[in-house]
């Protein structure tokens, strides 16, 4: 069973989680259903990416796939002007860091998004809403898209944050 995008965001809020949570839990705070969850959380197992029995995300191997994976299994392009909310580069941490002279930011679509950007579709379609509950998360997607279609050095500044966030084991 192939792995889909929304157990990348799975496994990102299994990785910002202490203990077992319940799936409706998850599912609430992702804007998933318990069952969702479950699936994901079956394939991520599956992949090797989760330790099914203590609900622990294998951090190394967790890192190989995002960091090599992600943007060939999930790419983005952008697409067209939108109102949304801002990831990869014109989010927090890279805002920060990288400021795109006259460009347009990229941008998750969404009508309660306050900035005007390039579209760029969510690794999943409950993205924003769950962005919007768990600044942590948020961050972490927002650097995932980054990953998924920026340039080198946008791509790397984002390995280097995912890694220092997540502890990663070449980031300790």
């Amino acid at each position: 069973m192939p792995t889909k995008p929304q157990d990348v965001v799975v496994a990102l809020k299994l990785s910002l989680i202490d203990g077992r949570q319940a799936y409706a839990d998850l599912g609430r705070s992702l804007g998933m259903s318990a069952s969702e969850v479950h699936a994901a959380v079956g394939r991520l197992h599956l992949a090797r990416l989760l330790d099914p029995e203590t609900m622990q995300v294998r951090r190394a191997s967790l890192e190989e796939f995002i960091i090599h994976g992600v943007a060939y299994a999930f790419p983005a392009s952008p697409g067209e002007v939108t109102r949304g909310m801002p990831t990869a580069w014109a989010a927090s941490p890279m805002a920060q860091r990288i400021k795109a002279a006259d460009a347009l930011p990229p941008v998750w679509p969404d009508p309660d998004g306050t900035i005007r950007g390039v579209s760029v579709e969510p690794l999943y379609a409950s993205v924003p809403g769950a962005a919007r509950r768990d600044p942590a998360l948020y961050q972490l997607l927002a650097l995932i898209d980054a990953l998924r279609f920026g340039r080198a050095r946008e791509r790397a500044i984002a390995e280097k944050e995912i890694g220092q966030r997540l502890g990663f084991p070449r980031h300790r």
